[in-house]
């Protein structure tokens, strides 16, 4: 089962059609590539293609499937398009507005401050969440004026990575 793969502007079919230990076999768009592919560090890929080395690192992007994705000479940023995208973007699309009101943090982190309660008015700009993440304490503030509709953690809790946390109304 192959999937998409955003790269800029171009989109490519990309599908595995085969790994063994480090060597592996990609179709992309309809042409296979064998490449020698090995992790050298967290996020550093080492990969020889036809004789030519070539090092990538990939970082973690804006959302779950985004990455960027550099070369020693470039940097491209790279969306992984499958299922589970597709249908995160029609549901974002149908209920765009409600999206936007929910309030989560784009790394794993810890609960440290919870200044609302569930029921109270809020206008844009006040904090709501105070996260811990990376040994650093944010702050998230409401992006409209409204009501805490919910609460979905507590202080103290541990989090993942685009969790919701709460959501105004």
């Amino acid at each position: 089962m192959g999937l998409e793969v955003r790269i800029g502007d171009r989109i490519a079919e990309v599908k595995l059609v085969r790994r063994d230990e480090n060597i592996a076999v990609f179709e992309v768009d309809g042409v296979e590539y064998e490449v020698d592919i090995a992790q050298v560090e967290n996020g550093v890929f080492s990969i020889i293609h036809n004789g030519k080395s070539f090092n990538i690192e990939i970082i973690p992007g804006d959302g779950p499937k985004n990455y960027y994705v550099n070369t020693f000479y470039n940097s491209h940023e790279v969306e992984i398009i499958d299922a589970q995208s597709r249908y995160q973007r029609s549901r974002k699309a149908l209920d765009d507005h409600a999206a936007d009101k929910i309030i989560s943090t784009p790394m794993p982190g810890r609960v440290v401050k919870i200044p609302v309660f569930e029921g109270e008015t809020v206008s844009k700009g006040t904090t709501v969440i105070v996260i811990s993440a990376m040994k650093m304490e944010s702050e998230y503030k409401s992006p409209v004026d409204g009501m805490v509709k919910k609460i979905y953690v507590t202080e103290g809790d541990n989090i993942n990575a685009n969790q919701p946390l709460v959501e105004i109304e």
